[in-house]
């Protein structure tokens, strides 16, 4: 069974930086997807950043310039580096891995990210 184990969340202050890791423990498919999710109290989860097993990047429009997606294919590991931080960053971030082929998700378990002075 994959787990997805997320670390790295925080406090951190107005303009900080964070850096997320989220690795897949056992063996999945090589053709994957890899997300970035976040949910604030009361909101809806929403889509912060995506990567393909190509490398290929998506981002929300809040993020972009700031929040940089990367992932490591021999670790099977997905990287969120988190620039420029806002209060409105502040949510539970989630780890999501998509195996194509088979059409499986996998969740992490979600890590806190608060940013306040």
């Amino acid at each position: 069974q994959v787990q997805a184990v997320e670390s790295g969340g925080g406090l951190v202050q107005p303009g900080g930086s964070l850096r997320l890791s989220c690795a897949a423990s056992g063996s999945i498919s090589r053709l994957n997807i890899m997300d970035w999710y976040r949910q604030a109290p009361g909101k809806e989860r929403d889509l912060v950043a995506s990567i393909s097993s190509g490398g290929s990047t998506t981002y929300a429009n809040s993020v972009k310039g700031r929040f940089t997606i990367s992932r490591d294919n021999a670790k099977n590991t997905v990287y969120l580096e988190m620039n420029n931080l806002k209060a409105e960053d502040t949510a539970v971030y989630y780890c999501r891995i998509y195996e194509v082929s088979f059409r499986r998700t996998y969740w992490g378990q979600g890590t806190q990210v608060t940013v306040s002075s």
